[in-house]
């Protein structure tokens, strides 16, 4: 899916925001759209699968690598978390030359203010990782909102790995009045079916082999929501990972896909989702699945 041609150069990268609204400027024409894809770099398969889609249904494509500060509750994680903007370029170029990438300092982004703005995402921000990474939503909301207010996208895509953040974007959008039509794309997983993600990287070879339990679980428990109760679910789950040291259950939680409150009892009218997060050692890894 993903033949990479490494011979090509042709890339536009920009360091400052300046220079990189005046030259979109120079490349809009009238009813032209901008597809945008922002990442926090260490690129993989999924990141390249949402540029791909991008470039396919959009006259430009945007993408930022930025590894912004003010969403990591925990500094430990920000220093670990993998740069690698070389490699990144290079797969890049390998997939397309009309990609134009962003790679901005954090003063480029926050100019001398690295402080995150405060939103009200009508309680979808307190729920799951909210609960577990105080001030991340707003981290997120601050870098998506300003990063939408440079590169001024038509279509943005993120992936549905992050399906929270997907909703608190999309409402972000909604109460801001933002002209950006929010797209979610298909998780992408490993041979194993681990929910691709940059913190992949940070795993062992032996960690990532076994990681393939968090999938598993999220499969059977769907499995037995749709036959018994959300108290066996969750039982069942909790069980899978009581038994094996190598892994942390941080929480797994049951809720209606739109309000994301978790819930007490089944209604055939709802949308429901399945969401974990799993410590291998020192490494979050979250997934998700639909249960409809």
């Amino acid at each position: 899916m993903f033949a990479l041609n490494f011979n090509n150069p042709a890339m536009h990268i920009f360091y400052g925001k300046v220079a990189l609204i005046a030259y979109l400027k120079t490349i809009k024409i009238a009813n032209s759209t901008i597809g945008f894809v922002p990442t926090m770099g260490a690129l993989h398969k999924g990141h390249l699968a949402l540029m791909q889609r991008s470039l396919k249904e959009n006259d430009d494509t945007v993408v930022s690598i930025f590894v912004n500060p003010t969403q990591f509750n925990n500094p430990e994680d920000l220093d670990k978390y993998p740069r690698t903007l070389d490699e990144d370029v290079k797969k890049m170029r390998g997939l397309s030359d009309k990609i134009i990438l962003y790679a901005p300092s954090t003063e480029d982004i926050y100019e001398g203010n690295t402080v995150s703005q405060s939103f009200n995402f009508d309680g979808l921000e307190n729920q799951m990782e909210g609960k577990f990474r105080p001030g991340h939503f707003n981290g997120v909301g601050t870098i998506v909102k300003r990063l939408f207010e440079i590169v001024n996208p038509t279509n943005a895509y993120f992936g549905e790995k992050d399906f929270q953040q997907l909703q608190i974007v999309k409402k972000m959008v909604e109460k801001n009045h933002l002209p950006v039509n929010i797209i979610g794309c298909p998780i992408f997983r490993e041979e194993n079916q681990l929910a691709m993600s940059s913190r992949n990287e940070r795993l062992t070879s032996e960690e990532r082999k076994e990681a393939s339990i968090i999938y598993e679980t999220l499969t059977e428990a769907k499995e037995i929501f749709n036959t018994k109760s959300i108290e066996e679910t969750i039982q069942f789950v909790e069980n899978s990972f009581k038994d094996n040291p190598r892994f942390d259950l941080e929480y797994f939680v049951i809720a209606d896909e739109s309000t994301l409150i978790p819930i007490d009892y089944k209604s055939k009218d709802k949308n429901y989702r399945a969401f974990i997060a799993v410590f291998v050692n020192s490494i979050r890894l979250i997934d998700t699945i639909s249960l409809n």
